[in-house]
């Protein structure tokens, strides 16, 4: 089975995952209402995911007057890489972290947190906007964020139905659904839909921290840079929606410790070693 096949299987769970919480709470009506906003989900997915993202994050173009140093960067990397150089937004957080987000290349945005721009050096910072880069040239920013507005909806709907729970449900024929499947649903479905992230995110963690060690020229500015933003991230998480987790060069909530048991993202050690190995570094 191919990456492209088992991603669209796991876009396909968590859009079933939306239905099932519709069924169970609401019955026939619920799914229906479910049906309903999975289409529109996916729809918004493909074509909005991106702002969504960006607002949610509060993020605000960067000109090449406001940082001519990291467009710069950028755009040798876009050259190396033979992409269209993609806009630059900053977020106003100082937890040190990066995404990328967009349908395709030519719509691209590289997202940076402010506390990257100040805590990394140079060649660092060049290496995880090269990551970010191999993200956009695999294609792997549109899975991701039409993944992180879809497991947002599951999340979402899971929460409704537990509030409703402390009120108790209404009616108890099939066309309602079943309250203690919905209950049950609420509580696993979260979980669910983290760990379908996880599988779509992991291996393409991988593929993109080879082509930003490739882009940036040497794989140890980006091992470092890993390090360093691995302990950043378990002193100073960011604030944001656990739904985005997939989209961010390292774990943004790690330390947050129920999360890290399904994090999205291979851990850091296995990323270092292997960055490691390409540069020629022995065990």
């Amino acid at each position: 089975m191919t990456s492209q096949v088992k991603t669209l299987l796991f876009l396909v769970l968590l859009t079933a995952l939306i239905l099932a919480l519709g069924a169970a709470a609401g019955g026939r009506n619920g799914l229906i209402l479910a049906l309903g906003l999975a289409l529109a989900m996916n729809f918004v997915g493909y074509w909005f995911s991106d702002k969504i993202v960006l607002r949610m994050y509060r993020a605000v173009e960067l000109s090449p007057n406001d940082a001519p140093r990291i467009h710069a960067m950028v755009a040798e990397l876009a050259e190396r890489a033979g992409l269209p150089k993609p806009r630059i937004c900053l977020v106003p957080q100082d937890a040190p972290n990066a995404f990328a987000t967009g349908r395709n290349p030519q719509n691209a945005v590289l997202a940076v947190t402010r506390g990257l721009l100040t805590t990394l050096p140079p060649e660092e910072l060049m290496a995880v906007l090269g990551h970010e880069l191999g993200h956009v040239k695999h294609r792997d920013i549109l899975i991701q964020s039409v993944a992180a507005v879809l497991a947002g909806a599951v999340m979402f709907l899971a929460g409704m139905i537990r509030w409703a729970a402390l009120f108790g449900f209404r009616g108890s024929d099939r066309d309602n659904g079943n309250p203690l499947a919905a209950i049950a649903l609420a509580i696993v479905a979260p979980i669910a839909a983290l760990m379908i992230q996880m599988a779509i995110s992991r291996s393409r963690e991988y593929l993109a921290d080879e082509a930003g060690a490739r882009l940036a020229q040497n794989p140890l500015h980006l091992s470092r840079a890993l390090a360093r933003l691995h302990q950043a991230a378990a002193r100073t998480p960011l604030q944001g929606n656990p739904a985005t987790e997939n989209m961010f060069i390292v774990n943004p909530f790690s330390g947050r410790r129920m999360l890290g048991l399904f994090s999205t993202h291979p851990p850091v050690e296995e990323r270092i070693r292997r960055l490691e190995a390409m540069a020629g570094v022995r065990p």
